[in-house]
């Protein structure tokens, strides 16, 4: 239970923290990435040098590969069949022999079902997710957030840690 409201702070923390959306929708998407697809992949592997490089905000990153893991565990069946229907699609035959033959790309694993099937559903998803939250971050800090620091699980948390964390993200950023 600890843990759980552990990171329902560090979420309503980012929020209130004066990370611009941008960050905190960067930080998202490259988290649903990880999390939807299989967690020891190559692209992965990018994903986090992308984490450290840009300036995105890492709790979102978690935050958003522990709900899509989850996601992703219902939906493997799905990925693998649509994984399945990508490398059966007769005009990429060649490029996937081609691809296969090379070392680098072999590696990547594009030619398991899950990973072709999830990164490409990832990929597809973040034209929508990355704008949908960055208004979601906007619209939390501009009509939410009032009314969560009023709610009674709010008013039951003052005094503990994880309320002088959050009280302290949001005076920062008002």
């Amino acid at each position: 239970m600890f843990l759980i409201l552990k990171y329902i702070a560090k979420l309503l923390k980012a929020l209130a923290s004066e990370a611009s959306p941008n960050q905190l929708a960067g930080g998202f998407i490259l988290g649903m990435i990880i999390g939807l697809t299989p967690v020891m992949s190559f692209h992965n592997l990018i994903i986090l040098v992308l984490v450290l490089i840009l300036k995105v905000n890492v709790g979102m990153v978690i935050l958003a590969f522990l709900v899509f893991s989850g996601i992703a565990y219902l939906a493997d069946p799905l990925f693998h069949d649509f994984g399945t229907y990508l490398l059966e699609l007769e005009g990429m035959q060649s490029t996937y022999i081609s691809m296969y033959d090379n070392e680098f790309w072999a590696i990547t694993k594009f030619y398991n079902t899950v990973v072709i099937g999830s990164l490409t559903t990832a990929i597809i998803l973040c034209v929508p997710m990355f704008p949908l939250t960055k208004v979601g971050v906007v619209q939390y800090r501009k009509h939410i957030h009032e009314k969560v620091m009023k709610t009674k699980l709010m008013k039951t948390l003052k005094g503990t840690k994880v309320y002088s964390i959050y009280q302290t993200a949001a005076r920062l950023r008002g």
